[in-house]
């Protein structure tokens, strides 16, 4: 006989609380993913983004035609690490290179990083800029370096266009993608030849291969990032940013050198095949010399700090 106030407990009641505690266990996971990324949240697969339907407009000519700034940043760092995708989290990225900033890593903010060393030429370019490591028959490459072009994109009146704002966080290109990318986002060339492949061709020895990479140039004026890293920005389209983006923004396109010539390579990246080829910018520059950059070379229709393509063909070395 069981005593008073010491009643069996009825199934249906352990069912009821074995449900409350897996609610509060689930629960407590998301704060706590929250507070790790920052309030951004952590992008899981089924949450990506669809990017197959953007496009954007890009030059193909030659690069002194347009009016620009570029520069050029020497290797810096290798990490599995990812300040935007994974803030806070060191080694839970795949391998990335790193170019600019030379203090990047896991638990970089704009805070951190502004005023850094840079492996950039122009040392007012204290920005940090990535891409995922590539390797030759399982062997990773170290790249030759990384060169930015900042332009109007394609119709842009390039009087409209503002600074990228002070800790704006961009990717360009799809590391999950499942299969090639459009070419004027993500794509492989040799040296400065403007012919665009969705794979890496077989390139010579004074032209060896690079990832060209364009980033979004509009953008919604508010978030300097967003839950799934893509959707605060945009691409212009014939010269126009669409509604919900009204701050046009220069068109930044980088490549990645690599001393990969001739035949005989197998090449993959740490995010998978070659057509998973992405980019990641964290703006950190000296904001006032970024604005001046613009005023002086984009605003002016001026082409600035254009070095011949064999020039560019060779290894950066940071001043």
């Amino acid at each position: 006989m069981t005593p008073a106030g010491n009643q069996p407990m009825s199934s249906n009641r352990r069912l009821l609380l074995l449900t409350v505690g897996t609610a509060l266990v689930m629960v407590a996971l998301i704060v706590v993913s929250a507070v790790v990324n920052g309030g951004r949240g952590a992008t899981t697969a089924s949450q990506a983004p669809d990017l197959s339907s953007r496009v954007a407009s890009i030059h193909t000519g030659p690069q002194g035609t347009v009016p620009q700034f570029v520069v050029k940043c020497a290797f810096s760092h290798t990490a599995p690490d990812d300040p935007i995708v994974h803030p806070g989290m060191p080694g839970m990225s795949h391998s990335h290179d790193f170019f600019g900033n030379r203090g990047t890593d896991a638990s970089s903010t704009a805070a951190t990083l502004a005023g850094g060393a840079t492996s950039c030429t122009k040392q007012s370019d204290t920005a940090a800029y990535w891409a995922p490591t590539l390797s030759d028959h399982g062997q990773p490459v170290t790249p030759l370096g990384l060169v930015a072009y900042y332009r109007p994109a394609p119709g842009v009146d390039p009087t409209t266009i503002e600074p990228f704002p002070a800790g704006l966080m961009m990717i360009a290109g799809d590391s999950m993608a499942e299969g090639p990318q459009p070419v004027e986002i993500a794509s492989w060339t040799c040296g400065t030849s403007s012919d665009l492949q969705v794979a890496p061709p077989t390139c010579p020895p004074e032209a060896p291969l690079r990832a060209r990479l364009t980033f979004p140039d509009c953008w919604d004026g508010v978030h300097l990032d967003s839950d799934d890293h893509h959707t605060h920005v945009t691409f212009s389209n014939d010269g126009t940013c669409p509604a919900g983006f009204p701050v046009t923004m220069p068109q930044l396109t980088v490549t990645v050198r690599y001393p990969i010539s001739g035949a005989g390579h197998d090449l993959t990246l740490a995010s998978g095949p070659t057509f998973t080829i992405h980019s990641d910018f964290f703006n950190t520059w000296d904001q006032s010399e970024l604005t001046k950059l613009v005023d002086l070379c984009l605003h002016r229709g001026v082409v600035c700090n254009v070095a011949s393509n064999r020039a560019e063909d060779e290894p950066q070395q940071a001043s």
